[in-house]
């Protein structure tokens, strides 16, 4: 029990002076994550978009393969990344294994799927409520889309929040395409499993304040935004 409390104050003493390593980790998670959400945002919410408004034969299987896809193991998407960036892959030639570019790849695989469907059945409840007022307008379906994307931006964000939630707490895919290397694709997850099996509990215990503290924020964030929107529909 000495041990626990010791290994506590020692990491509460890393996170309250800022310890190098620990800043160092934490911005290359954010920044790694970050950049994974805007890609994976980009493909996903016009993706929503589009399966809201538009008809086509195998839509019902669209949404249901994304809906499935949302519970893809991590470890068996980072295994097809790996394979597909190694030097005898398809994607070899561009040498992304084992750099971030590779570990932002694999976390967009992880969240399309995710934002896409949550983002996906925010937009038919609003779809119902514009429906008839786009098409009596005569809008195209470029237009019709913009519309939705733009007025339900808040409910879009939650999807997005809840795709980063995802992809920060990510260990596994991360781990096979990243190699936790020091200095180049070491992330919170990835030190926290390395530190705890040296044996160094502050190390580890202060990423995972880290890591919970950004988990708080983000549901924090998409508590506060969904009941946003739910008091301005009301």
């Amino acid at each position: 029990m000495g041990e626990l409390w010791e290994g506590m104050r020692q990491a509460v003493w890393l996170v309250v002076t800022l310890d190098p390593d620990l800043v160092e980790i934490s911005l290359r998670s954010l920044r790694v994550t970050l950049s994974a959400l805007l890609i994976a945002s980009m493909i996903a919410l016009p993706l929503a978009a589009v399966l809201t408004v538009q008809r086509f034969r195998f839509r019902r299987l669209t949404v249901a393969t994304l809906n499935a896809l949302m519970g893809l193991p991590p470890v068996v998407v980072g295994l097809i990344v790996y394979i597909i960036l190694s030097r005898g892959g398809p994607l070899g030639v561009l040498g992304l294994l084992f750099t971030p570019w590779a570990m932002v790849i694999a976390q967009v695989v992880i969240i399309v799927p995710l934002i896409a469907s949550v983002a996906h059945q925010s937009l038919r409840e609003l779809w119902s409520e514009y429906h008839d007022l786009l098409i009596s307008l005569s809008t195209t379906k470029r237009q019709r889309i913009a519309a939705l994307l733009w007025d339900g931006r808040r409910a879009l964000l939650t999807a997005a929040l809840a795709g980063f939630g995802r992809a920060i707490g990510e260990v596994g895919a991360i781990m096979i395409v990243g190699g936790n290397i020091e200095h180049v694709t070491r992330v919170l997850t990835t030190a926290i499993v390395l530190e705890t099996g040296k044996g160094d509990f502050a190390l580890a215990l202060a990423l995972g304040f880290i890591l919970i503290a950004m988990a708080i924020v983000i549901n924090f964030a998409i508590h506060n935004l969904s009941r946003t929107e739910t008091e301005g529909r009301w």
